[in-house]
Protein backbone atom coordinates (compact mmCIF):
# COMPACT_ATOMS: atom_id res chain seq x y z
CA UNK A 1 0.00 0.00 0.00
CA UNK A 2 -0.84 2.31 -0.93
CA UNK A 3 1.05 1.38 -4.72
CA UNK A 4 -0.75 1.22 -7.21
CA UNK A 5 -4.17 2.01 -6.26
CA UNK A 6 -7.48 2.36 -7.94
CA UNK A 7 -9.69 4.06 -7.62
CA UNK A 8 -8.66 4.28 -3.37
CA UNK A 9 -6.05 3.89 -1.08
CA UNK A 10 -5.49 4.68 2.84
CA UNK A 11 -2.77 6.27 4.12
CA UNK A 12 -1.07 4.90 7.11
CA UNK A 13 0.57 6.75 9.81
CA UNK A 14 1.64 6.56 13.84
CA UNK A 15 2.70 9.77 15.38
CA UNK A 16 5.13 9.58 18.80
CA UNK A 17 3.03 12.34 20.47
CA UNK A 18 0.43 14.99 20.00
CA UNK A 19 1.29 17.36 17.18
CA UNK A 20 -0.55 19.62 14.53
CA UNK A 21 -0.95 16.89 11.30
CA UNK A 22 -1.44 18.10 7.79
CA UNK A 23 -1.70 15.59 5.32
CA UNK A 24 -2.13 16.56 1.73
CA UNK A 25 -2.43 15.20 -2.10
CA UNK A 26 -0.43 16.71 -4.74
CA UNK A 27 0.19 16.06 -8.42
CA UNK A 28 2.87 14.95 -10.48
CA UNK A 29 3.06 19.41 -10.82
CA UNK A 30 2.71 20.44 -7.25
CA UNK A 31 -0.94 21.55 -7.35
CA UNK A 32 -3.03 20.45 -4.71
CA UNK A 33 -5.40 17.97 -5.14
CA UNK A 34 -6.88 17.39 -1.45
CA UNK A 35 -6.20 18.50 2.30
CA UNK A 36 -7.19 14.99 3.96
CA UNK A 37 -6.03 16.26 7.69
CA UNK A 38 -5.24 19.30 9.06
CA UNK A 39 -5.74 19.25 12.87
CA UNK A 40 -4.16 18.21 16.09
CA UNK A 41 -3.92 14.63 16.70
CA UNK A 42 -2.73 12.14 19.37
CA UNK A 43 -0.51 10.12 20.18
CA UNK A 44 -1.53 6.85 18.35
CA UNK A 45 -1.84 5.28 14.48
CA UNK A 46 -4.06 7.08 11.96
CA UNK A 47 -5.50 5.69 8.60
CA UNK A 48 -7.08 8.03 6.02
CA UNK A 49 -8.68 7.44 3.34
CA UNK A 50 -7.74 8.94 -0.19
CA UNK A 51 -10.61 8.46 -2.91
CA UNK A 52 -9.12 9.07 -7.07
CA UNK A 53 -12.24 8.52 -8.48
CA UNK A 54 -12.49 11.89 -10.53
CA UNK A 55 -8.69 11.34 -11.49
CA UNK A 56 -6.74 10.66 -13.98
CA UNK A 57 -4.37 7.69 -14.02
CA UNK A 58 -0.81 9.02 -12.94
CA UNK A 59 1.81 9.47 -10.09
CA UNK A 60 0.95 11.49 -7.09
CA UNK A 61 2.28 12.51 -3.82
CA UNK A 62 0.97 12.88 -0.57
CA UNK A 63 3.00 14.90 2.01
CA UNK A 64 2.30 14.74 6.07
CA UNK A 65 3.63 17.72 7.77
CA UNK A 66 3.66 17.37 11.38
CA UNK A 67 5.52 20.57 13.97
CA UNK A 68 8.83 18.13 13.75
CA UNK A 69 9.14 16.77 9.89
CA UNK A 70 7.78 16.48 7.31
CA UNK A 71 7.56 13.18 4.55
CA UNK A 72 6.39 12.95 1.28
CA UNK A 73 5.77 9.48 -0.67
CA UNK A 74 5.09 8.28 -3.86
CA UNK A 75 1.56 6.82 -5.04
CA UNK A 76 0.71 5.49 -8.73
CA UNK A 77 -3.31 5.83 -9.28
CA UNK A 78 -3.25 2.85 -12.31
CA UNK A 79 -6.73 2.91 -13.70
Amino acid sequence: YPNPFNPATMIHYTLAEQTPVTLSVYDLHGKLIETLTDEVQGEGSYSVRFSANDLPSGIYYYELQTKTSTHTRKMILNR
